[in-house]
């Protein structure tokens, strides 16, 4: 069973879950051995952090650093906590349900997996799906609409 190393920083005053519950989180997405620095910010910090790396004026959700895929997973996860606030409350989840969600997903990039296409999305949504659902949690996107052509 791959180990996961997980060190968590708040740059805020957060509530957040117990970090053995994140922990058990992210381990549902694990595939190798992987080592994690997980910081929690604020939007200044989350919006100045995705202009300076992706170019983008906003603070995003959830920014992954990946530096290394094998044999061990290595990356920063940067999650901006009014942002997954904001986005639980609009699609009618929990903080927790949405937080589980977003750490999984960049557990996922950290593993090498992205989503820059519809192939490599619906991979990367079916990982994501099968660990929340080990874990308890609904499909985060059974409230999308299929178009069918």
């Amino acid at each position: 069973m791959p180990k996961l190393k997980a060190h968590f920083v708040k740059h805020g005053e957060f509530d957040l879950p117990r970090k053995k519950t994140m922990k058990k989180w992210m381990k549902a997405a694990i595939e190798r051995d992987t080592e994690l620095n997980i910081v929690f910010v604020d939007a200044e910090e989350g919006r100045a952090m995705n202009a300076q790396y992706r170019h983008k004026d906003y603070a995003t959700n959830v920014l992954t650093f990946d530096y290394q895929h094998e044999p061990e997973a290595i990356a920063d996860l940067v999650v901006c906590v009014p942002v997954l606030i904001k986005e639980a409350a609009e699609q009618n989840k929990t903080f927790e349900e949405h937080l589980a969600h977003l750490l999984i997903h960049g557990v996922l990039h950290a593993h090498g997996y992205d989503h820059m296409n519809e192939a490599e999305a619906d991979v990367m949504e079916d990982k994501e799906i099968a660990a929340l659902m080990r874990l308890g949690f609904d499909n985060p996107y059974e409230d999308r609409v299929l178009i069918l052509s």
